[in-house]
């Protein structure tokens, strides 16, 4: 449990932290969606695009951590390879959460779909 937290804060915690809240609140979406009776349209629509949310919150967690990095390469000069692969791996937690989320969120979609006898699909517009 110690490993887990200790890479949340290397992915920054302002954003691995969010991402598992969403995790959280997905999964309580999910359960409310094995709980109702009859139609899960609004339960479903809404678990989609939180986990795209997740998704685009990793990616801007990245997008951040690689600034950072190469503003602290950039004052260094010559930087080791070690500390650029450091770096460059603490910049991948935060989508990897994101992605993680994004595809178990997707599976609890699945079962809710198959779980609903005549599901519709909303139009995108």
């Amino acid at each position: 449990m110690n490993a887990l937290i200790e890479k949340l804060n290397d992915g920054g915690p302002a954003f691995t932290y969010i991402i598992v809240l969403t995790f959280l609140i997905l999964i309580g979406l999910f359960v409310r969606g094995l709980l109702m009776k009859g139609e899960k349209y609004k339960t479903i629509e809404l678990m989609k695009q939180i986990s795209w949310f997740a998704v685009a919150w990793g990616f801007l967690g990245r997008t951040f951590g690689l600034i950072m990095i190469f503003d602290k390469v950039q004052a260094m000069g010559d930087v080791a390879p070690s500390v650029f692969a450091d770096g460059l791996k603490i910049a991948l937690v935060a989508p990897l959460c994101g992605i993680l989320v994004f595809a178990l969120t997707r599976l609890g979609i699945v079962v809710l779909v198959s779980l609903q006898k005549n599901y519709q699909p909303q139009e995108n517009n």
